[in-house]
């Protein structure tokens, strides 16, 4: 991943995405935005204690920023889960209720989620000028939701596995997921080589969740995979972290979208 800064605006792109001219993503920082503390500043969530008129500025500077028009973003309200929503022209601008990824083919629109610790993995088809976003916790990761976002564009755009380009983020990383009996449980449940996931660590187990995200790309076909392998919680400086800062913070966004 590469930083870069626009108007004072901090953000991280991905080199596997670097040359391709034709779309525009970017993993947003804590940096560039009006904010106080504890969402110091560049918070996009309302939900969060932060005013939303300091969230609504924010969104606007990272638009600004990446020169994308707001009135064309689609986020969702997230349900930590595995359901994919396929976004078309009519959604510009709009909220859609209970999902964790989204993906389209059209031109113009930008997909966007908001994050503290999750997983976000992007996804371009350059064959079939398709994207997709996800927001993989550890439910959706045990719910495949990454699996499940490669199916939608399979099916929706004929998108085929080994053309993706999949990109996984800043999130919680191995070093700092410790979970308990019920995590372990459902990753047992879920993956054939759980041993590889759940790693023993000063005498408790933590969840790898970039491997097992990646392992589902792989068995499902994507071999082109870029993590980025920056822990958020180790990264406060630059990223918001739900459990290294106690549930107190902010959160940061990550877009992608098709240019026209």
């Amino acid at each position: 991943m590469q930083k870069q800064i626009a108007n004072a605006v901090g953000y991280y792109t991905f080199d596997a995405l670097k040359n391709s001219g034709a779309l525009v993503h970017a993993i947003s920082t804590r940096h560039g935005g009006v904010s106080p503390a504890p969402f110091d500043t560049l918070n996009l969530s309302v939900a969060v204690g932060d005013e939303a008129a300091n969230a609504h500025e924010n969104l606007a500077r990272l638009h600004v920023a990446l020169e994308l028009d707001a009135r064309a973003t689609v986020d969702a309200k997230q349900a930590q889960a595995d359901q994919v929503a396929i976004v078309t022209a009519h959604a510009r601008g709009t909220r859609i209720a209970n999902v964790d990824a989204l993906i389209t083919n059209q031109p113009g629109i930008n997909l966007l989620l908001r994050f503290a610790d999750c997983v976000p993995i992007l996804f371009y088809d350059p064959a079939h000028h398709a994207i997709g976003i996800a927001h993989a916790g550890w439910r959706g990761t045990v719910m495949q939701i990454a699996t499940n976002t490669v199916n939608a564009m399979r099916e929706s755009f004929g998108t085929r596995p080994r053309d993706v380009i999949a990109c996984i983020a800043p999130s919680i990383g191995p070093c700092c997921y410790r979970v308990g009996d019920d995590v372990i449980a459902r990753v047992r449940e879920t993956f054939t080589n759980a041993d590889e996931l759940l790693v023993a660590r000063a005498g408790a187990i933590h969840f790898d969740l970039w491997q097992a995200n990646a392992t589902q790309l792989r068995a499902r076909g994507v071999e082109q995979i870029e993590i980025a392998n920056i822990c958020t919680a180790h990264h406060t400086n630059d990223f918001y972290s739900w459990r290294a800062e106690k549930a107190n913070t902010g959160r940061f966004g990550a877009v992608i979208g098709l240019r026209d």
